[in-house]
């Protein structure tokens, strides 16, 4: 079998960061709004650094408004995903995005997310799971109205609280009381770190906000101490390889260091992260990694397991899901 034909688990995929340029550039008209800075000659995402792509992906993001908006946003990524031979799918959302942190507003935008989503597995076979996420740039005092859209909406479906944004600002530790209430609240934690805020935040994520996931996290192998530390205490890695490489961290998937992660013992997923914003798909993903480090169906098929094992869903929903890995 080629490997990008595999049925696939992806732990690591931020709503808006999926929409499709073309969706944008529709919405955008519908909104008379002009977004033609934030596109190439091609209709494609343009950005020239991590910095200029925050910049473009809050204006993309600018033009989803409403509930609906949203509703539609969620049908385009989940048709997307199933294109892939995604099964299960875990995406970040924001209630900043979502009504601007109101617990009100937030229930309204979530409840067309989730009913897309409920109607679109029954036509594409992707079961998709929310993590509500705050905003690193955007500070610690929204992050604690965030998370508290998350601990007010935590069930089987919204599984989970995890940050985004950009590692430049503050210090995980700063976000201790937002990730204490949605621990409360009975939902799992990942952050991002790693990616450019170096072997150091990754460390910062464990001691201060006592994650069992870590969003990038390949700066890790940066530091042997933090690699063993992972391996030890079983932290998963939400590995997204060609966002790394397109963001300018690793020039090539041989030099990406998520082999040599999990060759130390650290659990690694495959994700796509923002996949048109750096023109890759999971079936890119797959083909590209199987090419670069010689990984054959059985590590691709290992690598699922390990992602469904590292899920935040439910366990019905998880033997469900390994059913299907099992059977394809």
């Amino acid at each position: 079998m080629n490997v990008a034909d595999l049925p696939k688990v992806e732990l690591h995929l931020h709503l808006e960061g999926a929409a499709p340029p073309k969706f944008i550039r529709r919405l955008a008209k519908e909104k008379s709004v002009d977004l033609s800075r934030i596109f190439d000659d091609g209709g494609n995402y343009a950005f020239e650094n991590f910095a200029h792509f925050l910049q473009v992906y809050e204006a993309a993001t600018s033009v989803l408004r409403t509930p609906q908006d949203f509703a539609r946003l969620t049908q385009a990524v989940l048709e997307e995903s199933a294109k892939n031979g995604v099964v299960y799918c875990e995406t970040f959302l924001s209630p900043d995005f979502c009504g601007g942190g109101d617990v009100s507003a937030w229930r309204e935008y979530l409840q067309a997310i989730q009913e897309t989503a409920t109607k679109a597995e029954k036509e594409t076979g992707v079961t998709l799971r929310g993590i509500v996420t705050p905003i690193r740039h955007f500070g610690p005092e929204k992050a604690k109205r965030v998370a508290r859209c998350a601990a007010e909406t935590a069930g089987d479906w919204i599984v989970g609280l995890g940050m985004g944004g950009d590692e430049g600002q503050g210090r995980q530790g700063d976000f201790v009381y937002a990730f204490d209430m949605a621990r409360e609240a009975g939902l799992r934690l990942t952050t991002h770190a790693g990616e450019f805020g170096g072997p150091e935040s990754v460390w910062d994520a464990i001691r201060d906000l006592d994650v069992e996931r870590i969003g990038h996290g390949v700066r890790a192998i940066e530091d042997p101490a933090l690699v063993r530390e992972l391996a030890a205490r079983e932290i998963t890695l939400e590995c997204c390889p060609g966002s790394n490489i397109e963001l300018g961290l690793y020039p090539t998937f041989e030099d990406h260091p998520m082999r040599a992660l999990r060759d130390a013992g650290v659990p690694v997923s495959i994700s796509t992260d923002d996949p048109p914003f750096f023109q890759t798909t999971m079936r890119r993903e797959y083909s590209m990694i199987a090419q670069a480090y010689s990984w054959r169906e059985s590590d691709f098929r290992a690598l699922n397991e390990c992602a469904l094992n590292a899920a935040f869903c439910n366990e019905v929903t998880r033997e469900r899901i390994r059913k299907i890995l099992e059977t394809k």
